[in-house]
């Protein structure tokens, strides 16, 4: 089903638009998808029709992994352009609001429709939601949440880390035991958007119930997801200067502390979840998939993924082992 779907934006994003952005969109498509095959799993939710809820998936991500090329890949560091396209974001998920103009502020601006048709295409499945009400305040902190980060880790070196820190600090009071690299990652994640709307599709959801999610999900399974993402890509972005929020920790002990406070927690919080096991299916599933990376079979980074596994269980390690397998296949 998400194959399906990213032809159809592909095929889209081929027929219309400048070729500048036509470019940035196929490259998001193809080298990102497996963000969207990744949250096709909460396609499978208690309650959740799959096939619709693929599409508001793909169309959410696709959104996200788009306006992340367009502003790392285009030369262009401006602060407010940024801004403007993130508001393709909070539209998507707010059927109730005007929608924006992305380009305003950004050097290209003939997309041929595309980023609009994303927008209104979630929009559409949000409509769907009979819950959403009770989701929805905390659905749009997380995603102007994510919008922010996504403004203020793409602008210049020089400016780039002084202003994500006075961005950071502003919110993290609330987060007791958090460190602000951490709240960052924790902001990097779609996963609590996924969540809430799937969530959303049962109309006896109560508000206790999406309040639980809400604590589960940020900051510990976002910042589970998005560390476990940097902490194998140290090597890359060190090479190429990019941010990495995990090498601020001073040591790999350090790494390995807070990965493992942070799976701990997430664990802890998905206790009193309504869908317990499909929660742990999804952090065992993170740990799987992330540490059966081969970049994770460098000395120190081994000793921190067997740490890991090691304190996560039995069937973590084996869908870990699966996952290797899969991997030596290429299918993964």
């Amino acid at each position: 089903m998400v194959e399906q779907e990213l032809s159809s934006w592909q095929r889209y994003a081929e027929e219309n638009g400048m070729r500048e952005l036509a470019d940035q969109a196929l490259a998001s498509l193809h080298s990102k998808k497996f963000h969207c095959q990744g949250g096709s799993i909460y396609s499978l939710y208690k309650g959740v029709p799959t096939r619709e809820f693929v599409r508001l998936i793909v169309a959410l991500q696709t959104i996200s992994d788009y306006l992340d090329n367009l502003c790392d890949r285009a030369g262009f560091t401006d602060e407010g352009a940024f801004r403007q396209l993130h508001l393709a974001i909070t539209d998507a998920l707010d059927p109730a609001t005007p929608l924006n103009q992305y380009y305003i502020n950004y050097p290209f601006k003939d997309d041929g429709g595309y980023l609009t048709k994303l927008v209104n295409t979630c929009r559409d499945e949000i409509l769907k939601l009979p819950a959403y009400h009770l989701v929805k305040t905390e659905l749009l902190r997380q995603a102007v949440l994510y919008s922010e980060l996504q403004t203020y880790k793409h602008l210049d070196l020089a400016i780039r880390e002084k202003k994500m820190l006075d961005w950071i600090n502003c919110h993290l009071p609330k987060y007791q035991g958090i460190r602000p690299w951490e709240f960052a990652a924790a902001t990097g994640s779609t996963l609590g958007m996924f969540m809430l709307c799937a969530a959303a599709y049962n109309p006896k959801l109560t508000q206790n119930q999406a309040d639980q999610i809400s604590c589960a999900y940020f900051p510990w399974i976002n910042g589970l997801h998005i560390l476990l993402d940097y902490f194998i890509d140290g090597d890359e972005d060190r090479l190429s200067g990019d941010l990495n929020f995990v090498a601020y920790y001073p040591s790999h002990q350090e790494t390995l502390d807070r990965l493992t406070y942070f799976s701990k927690e997430a664990r802890r919080r998905i206790a009193l979840l309504p869908e317990p096991a499909f929660g742990l299916t999804v952090v065992n599933g993170l740990l799987a998939m992330y540490l059966s990376d081969p970049k994770t079979d460098a000395p120190a980074e081994r000793a921190i993924r067997d740490s890991l596994l090691d304190s996560a269980g039995l069937y973590p390690r084996f869908m870990y082992r699966l996952c290797r397998l899969l991997r030596k296949k290429s299918i993964l």
